[in-house]
């Protein structure tokens, strides 16, 4: 099985991260102007590692994807430059599991926003930062007009601290008051995270008719609830893609089921233009998790992930919500 590893960047990195760098970028079209990152050595990648940090993938041990961060924006800002996956790697979820880490790490630094420029020519690149959550921006002065500044606002409640899976539960019960037909949420981590434990809470606050399990070899299941929409609880972990999950006839019940998927990151996006990600962050080994809470699109633009904060922070506070 494939092994994935992102980690901030060290300065001892920087040949392996040039190298990423110019293997991206020479695959691209041609431009005009040409692309500067072609122009990245050894040393000035080792002073930006050194001045603002990055991250490196590697891939079964071998470099696949960097980018690094620029902290000159304000203290409120991290900007994200040379987003680089080689090319070998790019459409297999390299670029979208390293921006996840580059937002947990603007979160951690205390950011409220990130911040980048994207070619405009290059419109699949956009497409990909649109699909995210990030939006256009009037420009700074003095950007090229051939760029296109993209932006995106973190969650203002921060990182949920979750220390065990009673408490996951808990959580996904909370959330469940908030979800209603029609809405899709992805469900973000690595193996072992929580997602199922969290889908299984969703479950329970909606009193599903059976409790909800892993569904991997099945891929989907549903189920009735009490509180009227179905529960639509997807797998995507062995689909490769969008295509074959549009096999499994989700829009059939898109408008009238709640429906969750786990690994939807760049499978389930097109299912409807709101969806609600929560990325579980397995960052400590004695079980504790962070979840972020990340709402896109207009439908839950409404306060839905302070509602969801606060209520769990006042259940947590004593543990009444049932274990």
């Amino acid at each position: 099985m494939t092994e994935l590893e992102i980690r901030a960047a060290r300065p001892e990195d920087a040949p392996a991260i040039v190298a990423v760098i110019h293997r991206a970028f020479a695959a691209r079209p041609m431009l005009e102007p040409p692309t500067p990152q072609l122009s990245e050595s050894e040393a000035t990648v080792r002073a930006a590692i050194e001045a603002d940090g990055g991250l490196l993938v590697l891939v079964d041990g071998e470099p696949a994807g960097s980018l690094l961060f620029d902290s000159s924006r304000g203290p409120g800002e991290l900007g994200l430059r040379r987003v680089s996956v080689s090319p070998h790697w790019q459409g297999r979820g390299v670029a979208t599991a390293m921006v996840g880490v580059a937002e947990t790490t603007a979160r951690r630094r205390g950011r409220t926003r990130l911040s980048l420029l994207a070619r405009r020519e290059l419109s699949s690149t956009v497409a990909f930062w649109l699909r995210r959550g990030y939006s256009e921006q009037p420009p700074d002065e003095g950007d090229p007009a051939y760029n296109l500044r993209l932006a995106k606002t973190l969650d203002a409640a921060g990182p949920l601290t979750v220390p065990d899976a009673p408490a996951m539960r808990l959580l996904g019960r909370v959330l469940a008051g908030e979800l209603d037909a029609g809405d899709l949420v992805l469900l973000v981590g690595a193996l072992g995270a929580g997602k199922t434990t969290l889908a299984r809470g969703i479950g329970e606050g909606l009193e599903v008719d059976v409790a909800v399990t892993s569904p991997t070899f099945v891929i989907a299941r549903q189920h009735q609830t009490a509180a009227g929409p179905l529960l639509v609880h997807v797998d995507a972990y062995r689909l490769s893609g969008a295509d074959e999950l549009d096999d499994l006839d989700l829009d059939s019940t898109a408008s009238r089921a709640i429906t969750v998927v786990e690994w939807g990151e760049q499978r389930a996006e097109q299912l409807t233009d709101s969806r609600l990600v929560v990325r579980l962050d397995r960052s400590d080994p004695e079980g504790e998790r962070l979840v972020h809470l990340e709402p896109i699109g207009p439908r839950f633009l409404d306060g839905t992930v302070g509602r969801v904060a606060r209520r769990y922070a006042e259940l947590m506070a004593d543990r009444t919500g049932p274990t």
